[in-house]
């Protein structure tokens, strides 16, 4: 005879409800496309991407320019990318920008003497005007502050960028204008606002964007140049489009309010995720990290500088 079956104790109590284990469903993002396996070749899939979508938006690639973010850069892509004729780079924190500033200033020491030097690329030739740099090897490179600048470590941004894309605060506009008066400069900055509304971002809130670009607008050392922003992180690029137009609509009312002498003509949107949909919404910088050089080994947003300075 066959051994009786053991009872099931979920089904021996009539009208008992049957609890059943159901798997939790894990949030399914895009998978990313693969990149090239060479510097040059992601250099030159981001230089095309961004061509594409100028021309989609009915504007030229030499209007937007590419600012190469090097916080996770070592000095042999930094070297590739100087002679491949780019010379617009982004840093993070004030510490990582004099060390890249100093390898840009031994390697194009070096390559100012070699026959075959690429020229240099001519976007943001609309942006800015022809600048006579400090003497070095390094003139005609433009460096951009582009992480959260802690007023302590603004002496030493101010002697080397071209561009300060994160000025927040009064506070960090008064100390940036008191260190360009004692070097006896000009420092060309962009107001940072915070056009996704989140706490764990930088950046003065939308309300107080106006108000604080009037205040820097009278500082007799600085030249607010317009403005810049960071999207959320999101899972399509799609879902950053928001941010960028509020930021596009707020650039547009101060640009005609005329709030600075200066032209007030720049706006920096967009990152390796989504700079695509900064270019349609009008963009003409764009910040890009890990698409040119790689994903690092720890999981970051390279081009933001969210986070302490150091």
């Amino acid at each position: 005879m066959p051994a009786p079956s053991k009872p099931n104790p979920s089904a021996s109590a009539p009208g008992k409800p049957v609890v059943v284990a159901v798997q939790p469903k894990m949030a399914v993002r895009p998978n990313k496309p693969s990149l090239p396996e060479t510097l040059e070749g992601r250099y030159q899939l981001v230089c095309e991407r961004i061509a594409r979508a100028a021309e989609k938006a009915g504007r030229k690639q030499s209007d937007i320019i590419l600012v190469a973010v090097t916080k996770f850069a070592d000095a042999e892509q930094i070297r590739g990318l100087l002679h491949f004729g780019h010379r617009d780079f982004g840093e993070n924190r004030a510490q990582t920008l004099q060390q890249h500033a100093a390898i840009v200033d031994e390697a194009m020491a070096r390559l100012r003497m070699m026959p075959s030097l690429r020229r240099p690329t001519d976007t943001g030739a609309s942006l800015f005007a022809p600048k006579v740099d400090l003497a070095g090897p390094s003139s005609g490179v433009r460096w951009h502050m582009i992480g959260h600048l802690q007023r302590n470590k603004a002496k030493k941004v101010a002697e080397i960028v071209r561009l300060v894309h994160s000025v927040d605060s009064l506070r960090l506009a008064e100390e940036l204008q008191t260190i360009a008066l004692k070097l006896d400069t000009t420092l060309e900055v962009l107001l940072q606002v915070n056009c996704s509304g989140e706490s764990q971002k930088f950046g003065c809130p939308l309300p107080a964007a106006i108000p604080l670009a009037e205040q820097i607008g009278t500082m007799l050392n600085l030249r607010l140049r317009g403005l810049m922003t960071m999207a959320p992180l999101t899972a399509t690029p799609e879902e950053a489009r928001p941010s960028f137009v509020r930021c596009r609509e707020l650039f547009e009312e101060m640009k005609g309010l005329r709030l600075t002498e200066a032209p007030f003509n720049i706006l920096s949107m967009g990152m390796s995720g989504d700079f695509e949909v900064a270019i349609q919404e009008g963009a003409n910088i764009v910040r890009v990290g890990s698409a040119i050089f790689g994903e690092s080994a720890t999981p970051h947003r390279e081009e933001t500088g969210e986070g302490d300075d150091e």
